[in-house]
């Protein structure tokens, strides 16, 4: 496993990272029960593995806690807390509630990178001025090493709030969603994220328009009834089919992992499964060299103006 620096935290973490929530939910969003859950997190642990994210919301941090008792001190744990829905934020007692339960599910004294999640652009300013002071406090008794925040990118994949949070410097770890079909982030995101030396966990490197053609062909059609895509540029029929067709690709999931391992301003590519072969394989797809330049270039020259889909 090749490992980075996760920004300016000091913390070294392993370039791919267990992600306990998506579609999957370490298998329990598909009826798997929590001791499956736990097998698959001591088998990351194993494969190298040793960031993983998780939140409340997930309802994983417990298998979490339970896979990670006698290797607490080898392990960096991101889990979140919600900010509220809407119009309604959390309370700053609510907030440190949601701290102290993700403690206990946790089995843990402190939590590495505690996120506020999916925070959107009209929330932001009552982050700063009410919640983001309470984690502060939290941060000084010792609860919390490092401070994050989420995107909403299925409802803001132009990144319209981290555009505004990041030259605040206030956060040491961001969730940025970035993929073939939308490299936005490339431009609004991680040039930010380089300058403040912030780190980025990378989401939705592949969600179900990268892993199921009939989705992306409606994604691609979309793209381009907007405008957002040349319609000479792409084959529509199998807009990525020149992916594997290449040798040197083993298929359009292997390529998204590669993509967004190899970016400029990526730390962390997460990675949510529920089966311990399918995880070894992303693992194994995220290591990979980076594509052949022919490749980003025309990946590039598709789906660069793209900031309007999250390819889920």
């Amino acid at each position: 496993m090749e490992t980075v620096a996760l920004g300016r935290t000091g913390l070294e973490v392993s370039v791919a990272g267990l992600g306990c929530g998506g579609h999957s939910r370490l298998g329990t969003a598909q009826g798997k029960d929590e001791n499956h859950a736990v097998r698959l997190v001591s088998h990351a642990l194993q494969l190298g593995i040793n960031f993983i994210d998780t939140a409340r919301a997930y309802r994983t941090e417990t298998a979490v806690g339970k896979a990670i008792q006698g290797h607490r001190g080898e392990v960096v744990i991101s889990t979140k807390s919600t900010a509220g829905r809407g119009q309604e934020m959390l309370t700053p007692a609510e907030l440190v509630e949601s701290l102290e339960k993700s403690l206990k599910r946790l089995q843990t004294d402190y939590i590495d990178v505690f996120n506020l999640h999916g925070v959107t652009l009209d929330q932001y300013p009552r982050v700063v001025k009410d919640l983001l002071p309470v984690l502060k406090q939290q941060q000084a008794l010792g609860k919390i090493r490092f401070l994050g925040v989420t995107e909403t990118f299925g409802r803001d994949p132009s990144h319209k709030m981290l555009k505004v949070a990041l030259p605040d410097d206030e956060f040491d770890v961001v969730m940025v969603g970035f993929n073939m079909l939308n490299p936005s982030a490339r431009k609004s995101v991680f040039p930010l994220c380089i300058e403040h030396n912030v780190a980025t966990q990378i989401m939705f490197a592949v969600r179900r328009a990268l892993s199921q053609p009939d989705v992306l062909a409606d994604v691609v059609d979309k793209l381009i009834a907007d405008g957002e895509v040349e319609q000479a540029l792409v084959e529509t029929a199998d807009p990525l089919g020149f992916l594997a067709a290449n040798s040197e690709v083993r298929s359009v999931v292997q390529a998204a992992y590669r993509f967004c391992r190899h970016e400029p301003g990526a730390t962390v590519v997460l990675t949510g499964t529920g089966s311990a072969d399918h995880l070894e394989q992303n693992i194994n797809a995220i290591l990979a060299d980076p594509l052949p330049r022919e490749l980003t270039d025309k990946l590039v020259a598709i789906f660069g103006r793209v900031d309007s889909v999250s390819g889920n």
